[in-house]
């Protein structure tokens, strides 16, 4: 089961007990295909360890992680600048979580991890709707000739699933040509995620969701630890309130990518990280 599997820490409180958990952390310490600052293969272990600084308990939700039952798996070992393998290795571990009942949580890593997953749980949950949260559209058909970067991750991703059943939120940058990629074939919210947020569960209704939450959709005043910051994002309190509204969907997978320790010497971008971790396993734990 754990192939491939490395094991330096634990998010706090997680139980040694597999079998009997619901949500699965998985490390994804991967940032090959990044393009501006490399980093976010750091942030798996950084957002571990600022984790033990955190309280268990969301006043939030009144619930306290002491309640749920969640296990660390650890972090993907991938063979060195091997992208595809690595993304082999990524969709293989999500599936058998799947096989196994559980709730994947991925943190990356570079937002090229999400890809696997994403495909992953699409094959496992039929109709999946992914809800993208993300300063970026991600949707360029390639990237210096690879087909494979966090630069075209939501295209893969649109490709896979059909572009209708993506929902971008918070986006404020890319090419002009991802605009109007977007704008035809996903479902493009410009700037905003707590509105449309409210409109998007109301078409999804019971279908499976998977959330990916690139950490630069916040404005960098609140996470400047991350490869690509864009000036003009949200706030924590934003993205944590879209988590708890997305208790009210059938929320079946999640990941936290693109933190980037080494830019933020206060941390403060891994204990966001580590606290946003916490409010989903609190949110979507039985």
């Amino acid at each position: 089961m754990w192939d491939h599997l490395e094991k330096n820490t634990s998010y706090m409180g997680a139980a040694d007990d597999f079998a009997g958990a619901r949500v699965v952390i998985l490390g994804a310490p991967m940032d090959f295909t990044v393009t501006f600052r490399p980093g976010a293969r750091l942030a798996p272990l950084q957002i571990r360890l600022v984790s033990q600084g955190l309280e268990e308990y969301s006043p939030y939700l009144d619930r306290d992680l002491r309640d749920c039952r969640y296990f660390d798996a650890g972090d993907l070992v991938f063979p060195p600048g091997s992208v595809e393998k690595s993304v082999q290795r990524i969709a293989l571990t999500v599936e058998k979580l799947l096989v196994h009942g559980k709730f994947p949580l991925l943190l990356g890593g570079e937002h090229l991890v999400s890809l696997p997953a994403i495909q992953a749980v699409a094959r496992f949950y039929p109709h999946l709707a992914v809800i993208h949260l993300d300063a970026h559209l991600d949707l360029r058909d390639e990237y210096y000739g690879q087909k494979l970067s966090h630069a075209t991750v939501m295209r893969r991703v649109a490709e896979f699933i059909g572009g209708e059943n993506v929902y971008q939120l918070g986006i404020r940058s890319g090419a002009r040509e991802e605009f109007y990629y977007a704008r035809a074939h996903t479902n493009l919210f410009f700037n905003e995620v707590a509105s449309p947020l409210q409109k998007i569960m109301k078409e999804i209704k019971d279908r499976p969701v998977y959330v990916t939450l690139d950490i630069d959709v916040l404005d960098p005043a609140y996470a400047p630890g991350t490869g690509t910051p864009e000036p003009g994002g949200c706030s924590p309190q934003e993205v944590i309130q879209a988590l708890h509204d997305l208790r009210r969907a059938q929320v079946v997978g999640l990941d936290i990518v693109e933190v980037s320790p080494v830019y933020d010497p206060s941390e403060r971008t891994s204990f966001l990280a580590a606290k946003l971790a916490r409010e989903a396993i609190l949110a979507f734990s039985p």
